[in-house]
């Protein structure tokens, strides 16, 4: 009997040291969550979109923007305003500009993870190509990004980035961009595609509308220049050659669209954009998309993310929804082109 109740008593002594580590365990990994949302850790759960969520979660957003235009400001503006209106005063914003620089994105990215941030914005390619390299933890999230493949460098993209990486594209069907080129200039024979040679995707996208545009009898001809510095060099070439000029979403044309328009304009070269902003800057016309809508549709995937609603390495990259034909009307009328109906003038 005195044998007996000492193996009881053990078992009893086990049970309650297991039910002691239990109880140990359960508040760990409650602070751990907590320590993840006020940006002390961030662990590989978090960057899966398991982030915390409870009551009294705050969290702080990196969010590093290529340059100032107003596309891409429109897009962090929506992103902004999104989650401000998921989270309330439980999401503080840290955001930086790189001012067109890649290597500053770099800079800005390096912050970012050293200040344990829970979730990056990564707006336009550089910035994203920026993040990737920076970590593989924290959740990013791109916007005004044209082909996550080709920015990515993912073979056979299947729309899904995986790993810590999703967000939203601002590609717009570049066989209906030809296809306006056409109907505003049937009688044109050469179009030159002026464009950024640093941004991976204005290559795609120029070499896109190359085809087709050649497969309606146009002759197309690259001009490419490799930042602002020689912008005005390479655009005076392409209007001294060309009939029309197409430039795609191209960020550092979007930044210089004074500098086009300058040269342009006085050479009675009209210029077809790849995006709005572009267009009231330096061009005739555009298909176009809302980056501010763009923004909100990436605000809302970050709020599904840090509320551990998502899982980011499930998350396909999101397009825009629709597609609008815009015109300048002042450059229009200062070069005397008729705009068919149909066109959706850009506002002053």
């Amino acid at each position: 009997m005195k044998k007996s109740g000492k193996v009881l008593s053990a078992i009893l002594a086990g049970a309650m040291v297991l039910s002691m580590a239990g109880c140990s365990g359960s508040n760990s990994g409650s602070e751990t969550t907590a320590a993840g949302g006020d940006g002390a850790a961030t662990t590989a759960a978090d960057a899966q979109g398991v982030q915390g969520g409870a009551e009294g979660q705050t969290y702080k957003v990196g969010i590093c923007q290529l340059v100032q235009h107003d596309a891409l400001d429109a897009a962090t503006q929506g992103f902004i305003d999104t989650l401000k209106e998921e989270l309330g005063d439980a999401v503080t914003f840290d955001e930086q500009n790189a001012q067109g620089d890649s290597n500053t994105c770099s800079t800005i990215i390096n912050n970012f993870v050293s200040g344990d941030v829970d979730l990056i914005l990564a707006n336009a390619t550089p910035a994203l190509q920026a993040a990737q390299a920076g970590t593989n933890e924290i959740p990013i999230l791109g916007t005004s990004v044209t082909e996550y493949g080709v920015a990515l460098g993912i073979d056979n993209f299947n729309g899904t980035v995986g790993g810590n990486i999703s967000g939203t594209s601002d590609l717009a069907p570049l066989d209906e961009q030809a296809a306006m080129l056409n109907e505003l200039f049937p009688d044109a024979k050469k179009v030159g595609l002026l464009y950024c040679s640093a941004e991976a995707n204005s290559q795609y996208q120029v070499d896109t509308v190359k085809a087709a545009l050649e497969g309606m009898g146009y002759t197309c001809e690259y001009y490419s220049f490799s930042d602002s510095n020689d912008l005005s060099t390479i655009a005076t070439k392409a209007s001294s050659e060309s009939d029309v000029i197409y430039i795609p979403t191209d960020n550092t044309a979007a930044s210089a669209t004074e500098i086009i328009d300058n040269i342009c304009r006085p050479a009675k070269v009209p210029v077809i954009a790849g995006e709005e902003g572009m267009c009231k800057g330096c061009g005739v016309a555009t298909l176009s998309i809302s980056y501010y809508d763009l923004g909100v549709g990436t605000g809302r995937m970050a709020a599904k993310i840090l509320k551990g609603e998502s899982n980011i390495s499930e998350m396909p990259i999101e397009y825009a929804p629709q597609f609008t034909k815009k015109y300048n009307k002042t450059i229009c009328e200062s070069l005397g082109i008729q705009i068919p109906d149909g066109y959706e003038a850009i506002e002053e």
